[in-house]
């Protein structure tokens, strides 16, 4: 591999990432429960606001 290729983990933000990018752009301090939340799970709910930078900065990162 060259030293220069990354691997598709690496190039993914990390949940400190994302939640640092939220604050930054929205002003927001949000949980990596919230990040790594799925549908239907039983977990306090994310405030849809919430809900909504956090999708943002999954598409900034290019993670969805």
């Amino acid at each position: 591999m060259d030293e220069l290729d990354i691997t598709s983990a690496e190039s993914k933000a990390i949940y400190q990432e994302i939640k640092d990018y939220v604050l930054k752009e929205f002003g927001l301090k949000v949980l990596t429960l919230y990040i790594s939340q799925k549908e239907n799970q039983k977990v306090p709910q994310c405030l849809k606001e919430k809900e909504d930078a956090i999708r943002v900065a999954l598409e900034h990162f290019a993670m969805i």
